[in-house]
This record gives C-alpha cells, structure tokens and sequence, in this order.
C-alpha cells in the first residue's frame, strides 16, 4: 500500500513539474490522449496558444513509426493518430469559431499580460484580412499563436459557420496528418544519422525546422501576394506613363 502510495506521489510531481513547452515529455507523460487534448485547446482555446503544436506532432508522428522506441520511448498506433487527431483539432477549431460569435471582440476584452497579448488577436485579424476568409483559415494552421486566435477572430467577423467548417477541415487535415506523416516517413532517416543516446540533444532543432517548413505554404502565399501587388502598381501607373508620352508627343 506504502508503494502505491508512493508511485502515485512520484507520478503526480512529476505531472506538476512538467515543462508544458517540452513536447517529448508530454508525449512521453500523457502519449496520444496528450495530443489529442493539446490539439483541441491549442486551436480552440484562447490559452492553449503556448502550447509546441508542430513540435508535438512531428514527435507523434516519430512515436508511430516502427522505430520509435529507440527515439521517443514509445509507440503510438498511427492509423489512430492519423483520425482522431484531425478530428480533435477541428473540433478545437470550432469551439473556438463558436465563441468569437457568441462573445464577439468582449472575449479578447482584456489587458495584456505574460501570456495575453493584444497584438496577438491583431495578427490573427490582419492574416484573416489580408488572405480572406478561406485561405486564411487553412494558412492560419501553419502559424504558432495565429492558428489559436484566427478562429475566434473569424467569428468575430461574422464568417458563415459552414463555410469556416469547410475550410477549417481542409486546414486541419493538411496539418495534423501533413505533420504526422513526416514525423513518421523521416524517423527512420533520423535514427541513420543521430545515435539514439543523443536524440534529445537534436530534438529542438530538429522540430525548428519543421516549424519553419510548416510555414512555407505561408511563405509561398505571401510571395505571390507581393507579385501581385508589383503588378498592380505596374498596371495602375501604365495608363499614366502613356498619357504623359502623349501630352509630351503633342507639345512637339
């Protein structure tokens, strides 16, 4: 009894003292259920935005290859992850979605602090703005912080609820799985390169990268944003280009 006891008080500290920005330990603490959760308040909470989202998924795509106790400490059923885990992260979506236009801008009615920040909820609406409702929706996924606030953002902006459901699933499928199976194809690649006994000293820099390759697709869309936007100008100042080589033709 003593050492039920005393395996239950080992656990529970080791509960409270987990770093929640370590997406290993709380892969290894609370396996797939963890995700699963993480995924929900992530995207449809306003204080799961602090949460390593990419890094948590590139990990459980790993814990579900073949090798994954060598690198993780254990294993996780893909097929499983690759369902529940978009799922979940639509859900969040929507609960989010659901409470922007319910409570409109008197949910992020308050002053910042070390967590909240206003610039925050503007970034998410500047995305939402500048990409429209769709693209911005999907996009929005691929962003850390804006993919927390962009949903309650869009139903503060009165976006139709089917319509944010369509592209919300686009959006959480491409991310969850995109990341999952990356996770999944590149652990055996991984373990080629970097003995297992010193996995954690890459597994920071290794979830960077996929941070920022997650965020080409946002990378691409600004770049034809910026094209167009070149082409625009170009197109406005044409027509006055040619009337003052015509003004300049008639003077002669």
């Amino acid at each position: 009894m003593a050492v039920d006891t005393a395996e239950k008080t080992r656990s529970l500290n080791d509960v409270l003292s987990l770093n929640p920005l370590d997406a290993k330990g709380l892969l290894q603490t609370f396996s797939f259920v963890g995700v699963w959760v993480i995924m929900f308040v992530e995207t449809g909470l306003l204080v799961g935005f602090f949460f390593p989202g990419d890094s948590l998924l590139f990990l459980a795509g790993i814990a579900s290859s073949p090798i994954a106790k060598d690198i993780v400490g254990l294993t996780l059923p893909l097929p499983l992850m690759l369902v529940i885990t978009p799922i979940c992260a639509i859900a969040g979506a929507q609960v989010g979605h659901w409470l922007g236009a319910r409570y409109g801008r008197r949910l992020f009615a308050r002053p910042d602090s070390r967590l909240f920040k206003r610039e925050y909820v503007d970034k998410a609406e500047y995305y939402f703005n500048k990409y429209g409702p769709a693209k911005a929706v999907v996009l929005a996924r691929f962003i850390p912080i804006v993919r927390t606030f962009l949903n309650p953002v869009a139903g503060v902006l009165e976006m139709p609820a089917r319509t944010f459901f369509i592209w919300n699933v686009v959006g959480g499928i491409l991310w969850t799985d995109g990341i999952l199976l990356v996770g999944w194809g590149l652990a055996k690649q991984i373990i080629k390169v970097i003995p297992p006994n010193k996995i954690d000293n890459y597994i920071i820099p290794v979830t960077l990268l996929i941070v920022v390759i997650s965020a080409i697709p946002v990378m691409i869309e600004a770049g034809r944003g910026y094209t167009d936007r070149r082409r625009s100008r170009a197109a406005a100042t044409a027509p006055r280009d040619q009337v003052s080589q015509a003004s300049r033709r008639d003077e002669v």
